[in-house]
């Protein structure tokens, strides 16, 4: 048989290839096995051992897509030097502008699409002209029993990544049913890993009108990295976990215990704002006033203005518990989200609270506002996707359920400017969506949890988590 295994449906490929591999490998057993990968490293610690001790006597000329998931359209950058040097605009979180309510598209596009279904981010081909399908290619060999470790990779991969591979400690192979990759997912790589914090990243920031990165840290420290060498260019201790940092034009925001802390990287000003009473849990700019959701349950809310850099004008009362995070909205309108379970509406003007949101069952951990809808996040381990009624309140018109609880939602484009939801989710996983479907794109892997994210020009975006690893992402062009 040469050539391509063609059919009409996915499944149909898949099942033609176990079966003739599996009789292939019925036959040939007995004649030859796999050399051991492990035993060629001088790393094989298996006794007895199902692969070869010994190298093949002939050849194998091989060809298949068993493992695909981490093939690109293009080969990636292997350093930060490819990062724009030119000034970032601030990160607009975005969402769909088609939501409606419940008509199960959502969830048809999500339940119709089996858990352990093998994962593939190869082109798809066409079938006669009206079926998408992954095929797994075969041609002849010498080797049969390679052909039979192929199709088996292909179809069993697994979306889980291994956790023995993340510490080196792997002796399956390829015939490992979890992924060997930090990622998975089409259009998009890794271009660096910036490691110098020792703690979590909670937030992460690209100044106008400077080439550096900059970092804030659980371990006490903001750093700046060269956007052209990835290197640390500097460091400030605050002797404070930094627990939310954000930019707005040339300012930097850092959330400290009672206080944040503001430095301008044009003028060298160096600001700090007392008030908060606890950690100051977040961070977000809108209408010229800079507010901070604190441990204490208040959001407060500092004028921006050239006379006086910052002036307080308003504490923001009403939730329970403390504020975890903030997003501005349209017509000036503030949402907050809590560890009491609820979501708060304010008006900036006012600083008046409108309207009180109960959707989750658990801490509201992440806000994000797209056009005229509101997207939270929560620990209950669902999305919800709020809209505005007619009556001038917030109802929800969608929900997407996880397994796992919700710790960050983030939003930006890919190169073709469709729209790309971002879940970071307590298994150490980023979840990529695309919307209004909440089809899975693809998925990022982490040692420990993602705290923070950020989006740069010419398709970078950034990844920071609990390890203290700030990782550099760029969507890549057709």
């Amino acid at each position: 048989m040469k050539g391509v295994i063609d059919g009409n449906t996915v499944l149909f490929c898949s099942i033609m290839a176990v079966i003739t591999t599996t009789r292939r490998t019925e036959r040939f057993r007995p004649t030859t096995r796999p050399t051991c990968k492990y035993w060629q490293a001088g790393r094989c610690n298996r006794n007895p051992c199902q692969f070869s001790h010994s190298l093949p006597t002939s050849p194998s000329n091989v060809y298949y897509n068993a493992n695909t998931t981490y093939k690109h359209s293009k080969k990636p950058d292997s350093s930060v030097e490819k990062m724009a040097s030119s000034s970032a605009k601030k990160a607009i979180n975005c969402a769909p502008k088609d939501f409606k309510k419940p008509e199960n598209c959502a969830l048809k596009a999500v339940e119709c699409r089996p858990e352990a279904e093998a994962i593939s981010v190869e082109k798809p081909s066409k079938c006669e002209g009206k079926c998408e399908e992954k095929a797994v290619l075969i041609e002849k060999t010498a080797d049969v029993e390679d052909v039979a470790t192929a199709a088996k990779a292909s179809v069993d991969k697994s979306r889980s990544i291994c956790k023995s591979w993340m510490t080196d400690n792997c002796v399956d192979g390829d015939l490992c049913q979890n992924l060997h990759s930090w990622f998975y997912g089409d259009g998009f790589s890794t271009l660096a890993k910036l490691h110098e914090h020792n703690k979590a990243i909670t937030g992460i920031a690209l100044p106008a009108g400077s080439n550096k990165l900059i970092s804030g840290s659980t371990d006490g420290t903001v750093r700046a990295w060269d956007c052209n060498t990835g290197r640390c260019v500097n460091m400030i201790h605050l002797n404070s976990p930094v627990t939310s940092l954000i930019s707005e034009g040339p300012w930097i925001f850092a959330g400290v215990k009672n206080a944040v802390k503001a430095w301008n990287i044009q003028t060298g000003a160096d600001v700090t704002l007392d008030g908060p009473k606890g950690q100051v849990l977040s961070l977000n700019v809108g209408n010229d006033i800079l507010l901070a959701g604190a441990e204490d349950g208040v959001i407060y809310a500092w004028r921006c203005s050239f006379e006086t850099p910052f002036k307080l004008v308003a504490t923001l009362s009403g939730h329970s518990k403390p504020v975890v995070c903030l997003a501005i909205g349209c017509h000036k309108m503030l949402y907050s989200g809590s560890m009491d379970h609820s979501i708060k509406v304010w008006d900036l003007d006012t600083f008046q609270c409108t309207m009180t949101l109960n959707g989750h069952t658990d801490v509201v951990t992440s806000l994000i506002c797209w056009d005229n809808y509101l997207l939270s996040g929560s620990s209950d381990c669902t999305v919800n996707v709020w809209v505005c009624t007619e009556e001038g309140t917030l109802e929800v018109a969608y929900t997407h359920t996880h397994q796992i609880a919700v710790l960050g939602l983030y939003g930006m484009t890919d190169v073709e400017a469709k729209p790309i939801l971002f879940c970071s989710c307590k298994d150490n996983s980023v979840r990529m969506y695309e919307l209004p479907t909440f089809l899975e794109r693809g998925r990022l892997f982490t040692r420990q949890e993602v705290r923070s994210f950020q989006i740069g020009p010419g398709g970078l975006f950034f990844t920071g988590d609990e390890t203290g690893l700030l990782n550099v992402w760029k969507w890549l062009e057709e």
